[in-house]
């Protein structure tokens, strides 16, 4: 599903080589990710980019993701000798955080200078994680565009901000190539890749049995169906070469032919909405289309699919 997606087109290089470019320039980055995807949504060469420089991590899309994990995963980035803040940048929740922790940057930058010079920051971040909401909210306008498909912002931006301070944008990165195919599905659950690139039925499908096996009660509770025990223990199962669990007990349709434990669920889902094509087909593409939308919206619940050890 994920293989053959290119994942480096030549705005992408552009914006590797305008970080690089104005990274001197700047005081402090500011990296945006997804509070639910914190590993999947942070660009290694990123890291690579940054090195030592002076860094704040936020956790977007904090008001969708879960709690507990929001607490674990800032104490984690804290660790590593970073800034971290969960934030919600659609509504503007942490902002006023974030500006007292910039403020507080800023003074210790003119400490002991006698002109006081603008704070600079650099936004970075993987397509879709929220940089320019986060923007608009810091600047009190629509000076990014923004929207909810990958890869709005184009170009370089510098923005002039309140109390002294100024902040350069830049389009969102992915990298060349994933060297764990989970990393790209988890951006593909929560909208960093473009569906119209994807094959949305086996992606549903697939996040179905993540959440099946990580959030069972959220699933029963929006779709109004039961998890079979199978699916709940799917941590526990052995796996096949694409990392697909193998289930002791298999179903069997009437052709013979073994049916997923998590396509039953989905078929389920398919029957409790009423999601039936004539014929008595069911709707695979709106099932697909359904979670996926109900999933980044957070309808389903407050879930972080990538969990700390802490």
């Amino acid at each position: 599903m994920i293989e053959n997606i290119n994942w480096y087109p030549g705005h992408m290089k552009k914006t590797r080589e305008l970080i690089q470019e104005n990274l001197k320039t700047v005081d402090i980055v500011i990296e945006v990710i997804d509070a639910r995807i914190p590993i999947s949504s942070r660009n290694p060469i990123i890291d690579e980019i940054l090195k030592d420089k002076k860094r704040i991590v936020i956790l977007n899309k904090s008001d969708i993701s879960d709690e507990k994990e929001n607490k674990k995963w800032c104490e984690y980035f804290r660790a590593q000798g970073n800034l971290a803040l969960a934030m919600n940048c659609m509504s503007g929740a942490g902002v006023k955080e974030l500006q007292r922790m910039l403020e507080k940057i800023r003074d210790e930058k003119n400490k002991d200078s006698l002109r006081l010079k603008p704070l600079r920051m650099m936004i970075v971040g993987v397509p879709n994680v929220g940089k320019s909401s986060l923007i608009n909210r810091m600047t009190g306008k629509k000076s990014a565009k923004t929207g909810d498909r990958p890869g709005v912002t184009r170009g370089k931006q510098w923005l002039n901000l309140e109390n002294n301070m100024q902040l350069l944008d830049t389009p969102g990165i992915l990298w060349p190539k994933f060297e764990d195919p989970k990393a790209g599905l988890n951006l593909a659950f929560c909208g960093s890749i473009r569906d119209e690139i994807l094959d949305t039925e086996g992606l549903a499908l697939e996040l179905l049995g993540t959440l099946a096996a990580e959030y069972p009660t959220e699933i029963e509770a929006r779709y109004k169906v039961e998890v079979p025990e199978k699916l709940k223990m799917k941590e526990n199962a052995e796996t096949d070469d694409e990392g697909h669990a193998i289930y002791d007990e298999e179903e069997y349709d009437e052709d013979g032919f073994p049916i997923s434990p998590v396509l039953l669920l989905l078929n389920d889902i398919c029957r409790k909405r009423g999601w039936i094509l004539p014929g008595k087909k069911l709707d695979y593409e709106r099932a697909g289309r359904t979670i996926l939308d109900e999933f980044r919206s957070g309808l389903i619940g407050h879930i972080t699919l990538e969990k700390t050890e802490l």
